[in-house]
């Protein structure tokens, strides 16, 4: 499966538009829409720039195909356009390895997709680059039920 232009902008729309490198809140360098790294690998830099919105969608389309990649493999039973769309929207915000090692995985390969579903919403708290410690984050929370909630539709 693809990721479809519903999901495009579901995450478009969390990860916002920088056209320069930042920290995101857990304080990770970022740039364009999200993204940790280029095509070639190489991680974002305090200093770097895209040039234009272009530039920054062709890095999404690159940065989004590890993301389907990892959802069309763990996933081993049937999705719908808005299941997949909400899995490779959370995969994309916290990573392969979240995907693969979570509960929600764990429901979903299990046929118990109302239950999946449940699981988006605990994955909102962030490592706090200051203290280390876990915290609930606002927009993780609204990002998690946004995507638990398009799960959830046909």
């Amino acid at each position: 499966m693809k990721i479809s232009k519903n999901g495009i902008t579901l995450i478009k729309n969390f990860e916002g538009l920088v056209l320069h490198a930042y920290k995101d809140i857990a304080g990770v360098w970022t740039i364009g829409y999200g993204s940790t790294r280029y095509k070639n690998g190489e991680a974002i830099k305090p200093g770097d720039k895209l040039s234009s919105e272009v530039e920054a969608n062709l890095l999404l389309q690159d940065t989004l195909g590890k993301y389907e990649t990892a959802v069309n493999s763990y996933v081993l039973v049937p999705l719908t356009q808005n299941q997949y769309d909400a899995l490779v929207s959370f995969t994309y915000n916290l990573g392969t390895n979240a995907l693969l090692h979570s509960t929600l995985l764990k429901k979903l390969n299990e046929k118990d997709y109302a239950e999946a579903a449940n699981w988006f919403t605990r994955w909102n708290k962030i490592t706090d680059p200051k203290t280390g410690k876990k915290i609930t984050s606002d927009t993780l929370t609204t990002r998690r039920a946004k995507e638990s909630s398009l799960f959830r539709q046909p």
